[in-house]
C-alpha cells in the first residue's frame, strides 16, 4: 500500500542519520561553523566527558566537572560523512592545543572526539595517525560517547541570535572565514 511505502521511505531516511559528537573549543565558534554545512540537520550545544551528572554552565566553567564543551552533530550520511565532518572540525580548531583554543583556557575547551561505533573511532585514529605523520602534535582526546547533557537553552544557537555578542564578533568570524574559502562545496544552499 502507499502508506506502508512511505513509512518504508521515512524508515530508510532514518537509517541514514548519524551523530558525531566533538568538543573543539568554546561551543558557540564550533555550532555556528557546523550548522553551515550540507547534510548537518542540528548541532545541540552541551557538556561531555565529565564526573558529575546534570552539569550547568557555571560549574563546567570551573574545571573542576572535567566536562568538555561540545557539539551534537545529527547529519546525513547520503549528503555529508563522517570523514568530511572530521577535516571540517581539525581545521576550524587547534588539536595541538592541551586545554586551550586561543584565549579560552581549561579541560573545557579541549579537543575531544567522542566516537558512537567502531567506524567512527577508526576513521578518527586513521584521521590522527595522517596529522601526526605531518609533524603535527595532536592532543586531540578519542573516546567512545560518554553521556551528553544539552547546555541551557541561551547557548542553543548562540551566534545567530547574539551575532553584536563581543566574544562572538572576535572568535567566530575567523572561522566562518576559513569555512567558506576552504569548504566552499560542503556548504548549505
Amino acid at each position: 500500500s502507499f502508506q506502508a511505502m512511505i513509512k518504508f521511505i521515512d524508515k530508510d531516511k532514518e537509517n541514514q542519520m548519524q551523530q558525531a559528537l566533538f568538543g573543539g573549543g568554546c561551543f558557540w565558534c564550533t555550532e555556528a561553523v557546523f550548522l553551515q554545512l550540507n547534510g548537518v540537520q542540528k548541532v545541540v550545544s552541551g557538556y561531555a566527558g565529565g564526573h558529575t551528572i546534570d552539569p550547568n554552565y557555571e560549574a563546567i566553567c570551573t574545571g573542576e566537572t572535567n566536562h568538555a564543551e561540545v557539539i551534537l552533530i545529527d547529519f546525513d550520511e547520503q549528503q555529508i560523512s563522517y570523514s568530511q565532518l572530521l577535516t571540517v572540525f581539525f581545521a576550524i580548531h587547534d588539536p595541538t592545543t592541551l586545554n586551550r583554543q586561543g584565549n579560552d583556557v581549561g579541560t573545557q575547551y579541549r579537543s575531544v572526539i567522542y566516537y558512537f561505533n567502531e567506524q567512527q573511532k577508526v576513521d578518527a585514529e586513521q584521521f590522527i595517525q595522517q596529522l601526526k605523520a605531518d609533524d603535527l602534535n595532536i592532543v586531540t582526546e578519542l573516546s567512545p560517547v560518554p553521556t551528553f547533557y544539552a547546555a541551557e537553552e541561551y547557548h542553543q544557537n548562540f551566534f545567530a541570535k547574539n551575532p553584536a555578542q563581543g566574544y562572538c564578533n572576535f572568535a567566530i568570524p575567523p572561522k566562518l572565514l576559513k569555512l567558506h574559502s576552504q569548504f566552499q562545496g560542503l556548504l548549505k544552499p
